[in-house]
């Protein structure tokens, strides 16, 4: 169950980088709108880091408990 959600979350923080490194170069190359998008992005991936972390330790507590 944890795997499926860890590799879940790994594949939305792919998914948001990628997005993120778009919408930062078209910023720098004078697209300004797109560094609303790019900090937005930025928001979005350190969440789905957070949520990794929290799916880490319990996945890490349930294996103790086993």
């Amino acid at each position: 169950m944890y795997k499926n959600l860890q590799m879940e979350t790994l594949e939305q923080i792919k998914t948001l980088t990628e997005e993120l490194t778009a919408n930062t170069t078209k910023f720098f190359t004078g697209n300004k709108s797109a560094g609303t998008r790019a900090r937005k992005n930025a928001q979005e991936v350190i969440a789905l880091f957070k949520n990794l972390r929290k799916e880490i330790v319990e996945a890490k507590k349930s294996e103790k408990q086993d």
